[in-house]
């Protein structure tokens, strides 16, 4: 028997209507000219800039040749490589048995050592650095005039303005890289084959080290490149503890060209190698990341045992404490001291202690409430901005719009790749002339904070979309509604907390950005980062430690309010209607 077949026609959703403009069009071209803008532009002017020679007035490698051959420049090169390397050789050593210890052991209050370790994680590096300036100074720290007194030496024993100094800051501030990694890993990996080398004899030492470690290799790597890169590129630290030495790494000569007279073409060639490190590295991370993956055979699913500890319980609990002690405890409490200290020299005594700063700061100081009001204000600007473009063009390459969608994901990721210090010289080049021209004014800050932190936006968001079927926003066309009023009225509302949370993700880490800020501010446009940084040149650390307390507290209540209230709404939205 012959059927009749009705065709349905679909609205069409797989390319834009060229030939019929509309608003979604419109906003969708807006959003890619706004991120080819802020990113390629940047990019670009930082590629002439470094082949520009002033003085003949042409194009050339000269910059290349100085920057490169020059044992002042060199030197530089070569604490950087001697700074990456100690620092995630340290984080990985520590950080991969952290790890064991708190996704494979029955360690007491696992619970409690995750938190402080995120708690590290969160921390900005500039502060931890700011706050063991107050503790291991070589004269004035609080750590070397109490062993000092103790024992009637003539000096501490500790130099914090050194690059060891330096490596043991840095490598407190990058050990959760490893421990986040090497415990996703961990999380996944089911103990069959440990159960079943228990059943032949093996002890839990042996299993560790020849099953666990090994199926975790790719994330402990992982691990190990990302501190590599954090610690290369990392600007606040090395700024406070190696500039003072005398002792100069990459992103501290990067600043230092930017001093009068400025050289910012030297600058430009001298940021070149660094941006294809980074690029290249991050791309050997993504790999060994991609590859973190268990197919097992088995019956169990992904039960896992515990390994008992037994006697080493207490003796592996203080040992592991010990970290977010350093790295978090002691650098906390000596801001803390210091702020509320009238001068911080005398230490917390009674007599001593005021909150004097913070009114100081928050109400009488014109300079500090205008840097605390920018911060807030470009944070808020920048992180909008950056969900803005990274949901209209997610949009737009998911659901399959627009042709090339490859290529527009790979421009909102390309921040990711450009440590903050070279996206700064990029933009000042490419912002401090017309006809494009921000530098002075607020904009250039929000602009540069948006563009640093558009990647985590744009994955955030579009990992949640890819787990939205499209099935809705047919339906919703097929009833009459237009393209716009179906993302608003169907895909946004279902999305809300992702929107939410990739906002909030750019907002805490623009609060507190300095490697930028410190390139592209003026005095009518600094930020609390910014004003931290002038103020330690001054030696006001009660002021500085202030601020820090400040950044803090502000960021851990963000943290906790993101947390509460998109608790809230995923369980709402999982609760049964």
């Amino acid at each position: 028997m012959a059927r009749n077949v009705q065709r349905v026609s679909l609205p069409a959703t797989r390319t834009l209507p060229f030939g019929k403009i509309d608003a979604g069009a419109i906003i969708f071209v807006l959003a890619v000219a706004a991120v080819v803008v802020m990113v390629l532009l940047p990019l670009a002017w930082l590629l002439y800039m470094s082949l520009q020679i002033p003085a003949a007035g042409k194009l050339g490698l000269a910059n290349y040749v100085e920057a490169f051959t020059k044992s002042i420049y060199l030197a530089p090169i070569f604490n950087s490589l001697i700074l990456a390397t100690s620092v995630a050789a340290i984080a990985t050593a520590i950080g991969t048995p952290l790890a064991w210890l708190v996704a494979r052991t029955d360690l007491p209050a696992r619970g409690l050592l995750r938190a402080l370790i995120i708690a590290a994680f969160v921390t900005p590096p500039f502060l931890g650095a700011q706050a063991w300036m107050l503790l291991a100074a070589p004269h004035s720290g609080w750590l070397n005039r109490a062993i000092v007194t103790l024992t009637g030496a003539q000096q501490g024993p500790f130099n914090i303005y050194s690059l060891a100094g330096a490596i043991f800051v840095m490598a407190s501030y990058n050990i959760p890289y490893t421990f986040t990694f090497v415990t996703g890993a961990l999380a996944v990996m089911p103990s069959e084959l440990e159960d079943a080398a228990a059943i032949l004899g093996s002890g839990s030492l042996r299993r560790t080290l020849t099953i666990v470690l090994p199926l975790a290799l790719p994330a402990i790597i992982a691990g190990f490149i990302m501190s590599f890169l954090e610690a290369l590129s990392e600007f606040g630290a090395p700024a406070f503890l190696l500039i003072p030495a005398r002792t100069q790494v990459i992103t501290t000569q990067l600043y230092l060209f930017f001093q009068y007279p400025a050289r910012i073409e030297l600058a430009a060639a001298y940021a070149m190698p660094l941006l294809f490190i980074t690029a290249g590295l991050l791309y050997v991370q993504r790999r060994l990341i991609g590859r973190r993956k268990y197919t097992m055979i088995g019956t169990k699913g992904g039960r896992r045992h515990l390994v008992a500890l037994r006697a080493w319980r207490i003796p592996l609990s203080l040992a592991a404490f010990a970290v977010p002690f350093i790295a978090v405890a002691m650098p906390y409490t000596a801001l803390l001291a210091t702020s509320l200290s009238r001068a911080w020299g005398r230490g917390p005594v009674p007599g001593n202690l005021t909150f004097y700063w913070y009114r100081w700061a928050i109400f009488d100081n014109p300079e500090t409430r205008a840097a605390i009001a920018h911060s807030f204000i470009y944070a808020f600007a920048a992180a909008t901005i950056a969900v803005a473009l990274a949901v209209t063009i997610s949009f737009a390459v998911q659901r399959g719009l627009v042709p090339g969608g490859n290529v527009l994901s790979f421009i909102c990721m390309a921040p990711y790749i450009i440590p903050g210090i070279i996206l700064a010289i990029g933009f000042y080049a490419a912002f401090s002339r017309p006809p494009i021209l921000l530098y002075g004014t607020a904009w250039m800050l929000i602009v540069a904070f948006a563009t640093r932190f558009l990647p985590i936006a744009y994955s955030n968001f579009t990992a949640s979309l890819q787990t939205l079927s499209s099935d809705l926003e047919f339906a919703a066309r097929t009833l009459g509604a237009g393209r716009l009023r179906s993302i608003f009225t169907v895909t946004f509302p279902l999305l809300r907390t992702s929107i939410l949370s990739a906002w909030l993700l750019a907002f805490i880490p623009a609060l507190r950005e300095l490697s930028c800020a410190i390139f592209l501010f003026t005095p009518a446009t600094a930020v609390m980062s910014t004003v931290i940084f002038d103020f330690s040149d001054a030696g006001n650390f009660e002021a500085l430690s202030t601020l820090g307390v400040l950044i803090l507290v502000a960021t851990f209540a963000i943290a906790l309010l993101m947390y509460r209230f998109l608790g809230r709404s995923l369980v709402a939205a999982e609760a049964p209607a």
